[in-house]
Order: structure tokens, then sequence, then C-alpha cells
């Protein structure tokens, strides 16, 4: 009886280690200033990919998103983050607003 409960322990604590990471969704701003923020009118975005930890590309940079949406002057810029499985698979996204 004694086995059956600790080995129910140790599963329950490694399903609960597992499954705490299975998503994770922020958007964030990148600006610490929010009493005047402009956004302007345009928008663009640009994105890096990471899959099974190891294998990373794509460019999140300010610079491709403001390439992206056709920017020539970055007023606000925010970053997304969707990660699955803990890191698994993720995406890192800058988004840039301005004119």
């Amino acid at each position: 009886m004694k086995k059956n409960l600790f080995n129910a322990v140790i599963f329950l604590s490694l399903l609960t280690f597992i499954l705490s990471g299975c998503f994770y969704y922020v958007q964030q701003p990148l600006d610490i200033d929010f009493s005047k923020t402009e956004l302007g009118t345009k928008q663009g975005k640009a994105s890096a990919y990471v899959i099974l930890w190891f294998f990373a590309f794509g460019n999140a940079g300010s610079k491709a998103a403001a390439d992206n949406g056709g920017l020539k002057i970055i007023r606000h810029a925010d970053y997304k983050d969707l990660v699955f499985l803990s890191g698994l698979f993720a995406i890192r996204t800058t988004i840039v607003y301005g004119d």
C-alpha cells in the first residue's frame, strides 16, 4: 500500500511539473514611459522561432519589423511570446508602431 501511494505521489508530482509549462502567452510593451505613447499610422511585425529547444531561425528585431511594415520612424514597440511544452516550440514576435 505504501509503495502504491509513493508511486502515485511521484507520478502526480511529475505530471504537475510537466503540465505546468504546456502553454505560455504574453504580450508586453518594450517601453517604460506610458504617459505619452503615440502609436502612429503603420504597424510592422517580425518573428523568430525555436523548435526542439535547439533549432532557432527568424529575425525578431525591431529593424526587421520596421522594414516589414514600411516604417521609417518607430514610435512604440511591443513583444509577444508564445511557448508550447516548456519551450519545445516557441515564437517571439516584435511589433513596432510608427510612421
